[in-house]
């Protein structure tokens, strides 16, 4: 969890949007839906293999012979691996054919996760994740920016919320599938089906999505340029705390149930939290253009108020249940709401450095959320991680907040 734009794609995706505006007169163009179709099952796919162990935690770590919190290192790897190759990849890569690098991204998904399934040693298995996490760095800076060029410039938001609804679908369907699979059958035998489902996308790939060229080398995205620009701050500081917020309680989801002895409805829970998450992905879809600011307050305040209902009412079954529901609801969007402030707050001169380095903070708080939820369960018990989650929303409200006139402000800049 994750989601990032194409830091590679930038100018001349918008100049090629440009040049595909519809004159007066003319019929708006179609959207290619089966490729997009095939974008989001990549989306799927990465967000999937990052998050899969979540729901097999406890079954993994006695395969392995390590404790859960251990286990639980394996998406800190993967989120390690994508925070430290994101930047310098897609710089070395800049200049690749997009669906080359997309294949070769993929197919680092299909060795990695066929690793992990066939691993009987916890530091094989950790190395076959961080694999899958440098190849989630090549996707991540390429799958928002190869929609967003697919589209002419008037549907392109709409094309990356079709390519970005992988990511509510891994969650509503993949982790919940993949945690009665691991439960039916082996936690492997998951691992295993997302290595058959990512051969099928190989050939998708190649043969219904088009290629465009690389970026020249002047239009490499500038970092430290970015970081002066007003708003792109605000909107890093919210992804860096937000997805560390997250991650804390997600990637020990199912110890967390385990201890308040409703592990066996782990999928259950996962279910419902995707269901709301889908829910969010397609209320932020249809109404992110004129309320991006509202959206991210209220995404903000939803997982604020799950993380107490869990801190404080837990011990009611019912109610965690409803704290799932925020919880989807707060999340779905989240993803979508934060690539398109980050991409507006940055304009023309710094959208790509900006989402670049949106792509790996995201990861560095996953990491971190991963190593802190860890550290937590070992010292206070699973009961600490809401009461985290809790607390470091306190500062992201506030900077969504404040925020008000770059980074969150009211009205979005004008197409």
């Amino acid at each position: 969890m994750s989601t990032t734009p194409d830091t590679a794609a930038g100018s001349a995706a918008r100049t090629g949007a440009a040049a595909r505006r519809p004159g007066v007169g003319e019929q708006p163009q179609k959207l290619p839906m089966f490729a997009l179709l095939a974008l989001a099952t990549a989306v799927f796919i990465t967000s999937l293999t990052e998050t899969l162990p979540a729901g097999l935690l406890p079954a993994m770590s006695r395969d392995l012979h390590v404790s859960e919190s251990a286990t639980g290192q394996t998406v800190t790897i993967y989120a390690i691996g994508t925070a430290l190759t994101a930047i310098p990849l897609t710089a070395v890569t800049a200049g690749w054919r997009r669906k080359r690098l997309l294949l070769t991204a993929m197919a680092g998904f299909a060795v990695a996760n066929t690793g992990t399934a066939l691993s009987s040693l916890y530091g094989l298995t950790m190395a076959a994740r961080c694999v899958a996490g440098v190849a989630a760095g090549l996707a991540w800076a390429l799958l928002a920016g190869y929609a967003r060029r697919l589209a002419p410039v008037h549907l392109q938001g709409r094309a990356i919320a079709i390519a970005m609804a992988g990511i509510p679908v891994a969650l509503s369907l993949g982790v919940p599938a993949g945690t009665f699979l691991g439960k039916v059958t082996d936690w492997r035998v998951a691992f295993l089906s997302m290595t058959a489902l990512t051969v099928v996308l190989l050939a998708w790939i190649a043969t219904a999505v088009p290629d465009f060229p690389g970026q020249e080398r002047g239009e490499r995205p500038k970092m430290l340029h970015a970081l002066r620009v007003p708003g792109v701050a605000p909107v890093l500081f919210v992804t860096l705390v937000f997805v560390l917020a997250h991650t804390i309680i997600y990637a020990y989801i199912a110890t967390f149930l385990d201890d308040l002895g409703i592990g066996g409805n782990t999928d259950l829970v996962l279910l419902v939290f995707g269901a709301a998450s889908l829910a969010s992905i397609w209320i932020v879809g249809a109404q992110i253009h004129h309320r991006l600011r509202v959206l991210t307050v209220a995404s903000s305040l939803l997982v604020a108020v799950a993380a107490a209902v869990l801190a404080v009412l837990a011990d009611h079954t019912a109610l965690v249940y409803v704290a799932a529901v925020l919880w989807g609801l707060g999340w779905g969007g989240v993803p979508t709401l934060l690539q398109t402030a980050a991409g507006d707050a940055g304009g023309e001169s710094a959208a790509d450095a900006a989402q670049a380095m949106l792509v790996t903070l995201w990861n560095v708080a996953m990491a971190g959320g991963g190593v802190i939820g860890g550290v937590l369960l070992d010292l206070s018990g699973s009961g600490s991680l809401p009461w985290s989650v809790l607390l470091l929303m306190l500062p992201v409200i506030a900077v969504i907040v404040l925020a008000r006139s770059h980074g969150f402000p009211a009205k979005r800049p004008a197409a």
